[in-house]
């Protein structure tokens, strides 16, 4: 059984801190993400809006493009409104042939807020629920019928973060609202990670890899720092390279015959923590364990 291993362009230049990396072109970002082995790049906010050019650079460098990140509003906006912001997003991935449509609701969010501590993140209201997950399943309706299905991205600092959350995201949206299974996010979240990988493997489509360094996530946890500082300080890296144990969650995935993406995506800062060096550890390390669980690459 073949899966993919792909890598997103924010180990080289952050998208919410352009003054970490984003002097880097994307030319370099594709260059040595093929150099350390991977398949495909995400969409980046380094990535021209052009889809002509986008092609062009996925052609010269011999990559696929699995998806990119959309920052939605859907919590405030009607069906419609959403539906019509997302377009041009749709439109570029339908161009350069990306897989799936990668939607993270970030109404309200800290993500990128330093005086907004991890616990003052939005929570919908119990009276929001049934009409939040109901819009969400009309727009997984939409994205289906579009051929680039829906990957919701439980995510820290948002309204959809914590076991819970995605306990009831599941059980309240259709079979066409497929989750984003970040393992990094949801550890920090507190999750059985392990468990809900397990129970909804037929409801994930997407996967991003990153790793944990146990001793800041808990200073992190303990201070109840900012999600921006918890990032500043190193809590995320490449798989191989903190505390998760990747060959476990690896299994489940072949037991339940996943083919989708393994994307490495490792916020870090790039003056610390070398793109094309880490790349190489986290490509590694995962596929030596792919391989030795039974996938092809």
């Amino acid at each position: 059984m073949k899966i993919k291993i792909g890598i997103a362009p924010i180990a080289w230049s952050n998208d919410d801190m352009p003054e970490l990396g984003g002097d880097t072109p994307i030319e370099i970002c594709l260059d040595e993400a093929k150099k350390a082995g991977f398949s495909g790049i995400e969409l980046g906010g380094k990535f021209p809006r052009n889809p002509g050019i986008i092609n062009y650079l996925l052609n010269k460098f011999q990559l696929k493009m699995p998806g990119g990140w959309y920052g939605a509003q859907l919590r405030n906006r009607s069906i419609d409104e959403e539906w019509s912001a997302m377009q041009d997003h749709l439109n570029l991935l339908k161009i350069v042939k990306g897989d799936i449509f990668v939607f993270a609701d970030v109404s309200g969010s800290i993500q990128g807020d330093e005086s907004r501590s991890l616990s003052s993140r939005p929570t919908l209201e119990k009276d929001e629920w049934d009409d939040y997950c109901n819009k969400i399943s009309e727009i997984s309706n939409r994205l289906f019928n579009e051929g680039i299905p829906m990957s919701y991205h439980q995510h820290m600092g948002t309204i959809i973060q914590s076991e819970e959350d995605v306990d009831r995201f599941i059980d309240k949206t259709n079979d066409k609202t497929y989750l984003l299974y970040d393992t990094g996010h949801m550890l920090f979240a507190q999750t059985n990670y392990e468990r809900i990988l397990k129970n909804y493997t037929d409801r994930i489509n997407h996967i991003h890899c990153k790793d944990i360094r146990k001793n800041i996530l808990e200073k992190s946890l303990n201070k109840d720092l900012s999600f921006k500082n918890s990032f500043l300080d190193g809590v995320f890296t490449v798989p191989g390279d903190g505390c998760i144990d990747y060959t476990q969650l690896m299994k489940i995935l072949f037991e339940n015959k996943y083919s989708g993406w393994l994307v490495i995506e490792a916020e870090q800062d790039p003056a610390k923590a070398n793109p094309f060096e880490y790349a190489k550890i986290g490509y590694n390390y995962l596929s030596s364990i792919l391989s030795g669980i039974g996938y092809e690459i």
